[in-house]
């Protein structure tokens, strides 16, 4: 039984029960909202190891780090290396988007190390394996890419993306709309190339209730991704990403109908001011699922700091309704993240997720920046620390800027603001 299925019968799981407790809510509402469809608890029940994580309505903003290889770089160790990374930095959930070397065992070792969700796009997988075997990836057939779906979810990835909405109609309309880049979407791109040489129908979409029979077999959780996304402000909010997503929000009703939970993913690359509008447009043909963004970002000129342009439009997005952010790194249009690269992108995403959770009135988000007020008051520094974001980098910069016991920094030194306070107006008074 799926986790939809069973709180659309008034049953509490064991996942429930821990999401609830994590995230300071009740746990019956928390129940509710799953049956809703507007929280999801991406669990497959082959994931021996996971400690579930809520994504949706009330919920803290959750963040999403992409690892994976590359035919360039095919090693195991060293995604195995980003993966530790992702745990250290705490993200809320990791994908594996593999494309070189072993991918069923670089799969199998992420969600034996993993205690997070993890995604994958099993497209990826099928594409590489047709172009291994038979010289082209449109040689792919339907039967091989649900075979992949099948043994991925078999394997215990908690939520896949499937790119259902790329359809023969979206596909005629982006024709008629022109894009300066076109699709940027990997999944997108691979089935596009792929209905047009055959003059078919997207699988994904002809075949869906095949999808839902494997997503409620095993409690997979469907990220219905944007093949569509805008891939420069330029082509934000046209004709053909709307279709798309039209097309998602019927989806996501024919999921819910078979007990399947679902999400739906967003742009992209979309201007600041159409941020809110794309959210509240998704929430409404969507009926309220939880939306799954990448970044936004919010400018085209930023390569080597595409983490920041994506924090930006992440807080907007997040405030504006979105439930889960995929991290940008540095690296983003420039190449394949290091170690530092995914690091700095999870923590400018939680940052960007939090900024949002304070403006949502998540429980507890407050309380954490005012613990911090309180410990800048005291001057209490090992507090600071422990307090951050990300404590090593703070304690780092401590440490390198102010030699010795100091109980002030050296920005301010003897002319703190604190301390004049404090001696001038009444210690007592100012006590935290």
């Amino acid at each position: 039984m799926t986790q939809l299925l069973a709180a659309k019968k008034g049953e509490i799981t064991p996942e429930m029960s821990k999401v609830a407790e994590a995230e300071r809510v009740d746990v019956e509402t928390l129940r509710e909202r799953i049956a809703s469809g507007t929280v999801v608890i991406p669990a497959n029940r082959n994931h021996k190891n996971l400690v579930p994580s809520g994504i949706g309505e009330g919920l803290r903003t959750k963040i999403n780090a992409n690892i994976g290889t590359s035919t360039e770089f095919p090693e195991l160790d060293k995604d195995l290396e980003k993966l530790k990374v992702c745990l250290e930095a705490k993200a809320d959930a990791v994908m594996d988007l593999s494309t070189g070397g072993d991918l069923r065992a670089i799969r199998r070792a992420v969600l034996l190390n993993s205690p997070i969700p993890v995604g994958t796009v099993p497209i990826y997988q099928a594409s590489v394996e047709a172009k291994v075997k038979r010289g082209s990836i449109i040689a792919m057939t339907p039967d091989d890419l649900f075979a992949v779906i099948e043994e991925q979810a078999s394997d215990g990835v908690d939520f896949i993306t499937i790119h259902c909405g790329v359809t023969i109609e979206t596909i005629e309309r982006l024709k008629r709309q022109g894009r300066i880049t076109d699709i940027v979407s990997r999944g997108g791109s691979f089935l596009t190339g792929w209905m047009l040489h055959h003059d078919q129908e997207n699988p994904l979409y002809e075949q869906y209730d095949r999808l839902l029979e494997i997503a409620l077999k095993y409690d997979v959780t469907l990220s219905l991704g944007d093949g569509l996304r805008p891939g420069c402000l330029s082509d934000a909010t046209d004709r053909a990403q709307v279709q798309e997503l039209l097309i998602l929000g019927e989806l996501v009703q024919r999921a819910w109908g078979k007990g399947v939970q679902v999400m739906v993913e967003g742009p992209g690359h979309v201007p600041f001011d159409q941020i809110a509008v794309n959210v509240k447009l998704q929430k409404k043909l969507a009926n309220g699922a939880p939306f799954y963004v990448l970044g936004p970002l919010v400018t085209d000129v930023a390569p080597g700091y595409d983490h920041i342009t994506a924090a930006i439009g992440g807080t907007a997005a997040a405030v504006a309704g979105a439930d889960f952010l995929c991290y940008v790194t540095p690296a983003e249009h420039l190449g394949l993240p290091d170690l530092q690269d995914v690091r700095e992108g999870i923590i400018a995403s939680r940052i960007a997720a939090h900024a949002a959770d304070i403006v949502k009135n998540v429980p507890g988000a407050r309380d954490w920046d005012n613990q911090m007020a309180r410990a800048r008051k005291a001057l209490d520094w090992d507090q600071q620390i422990e307090l951050a974001i990300d404590p090593a980098r703070a304690r780092l910069s401590r440490e390198q800027r102010n030699p010795g016991s100091q109980d002030t920094c050296t920005m301010c030194g003897e002319f703190c603001a604190m301390k004049v306070v404090a001696e001038y107006l009444g210690e007592e008074r100012y006590k935290c």
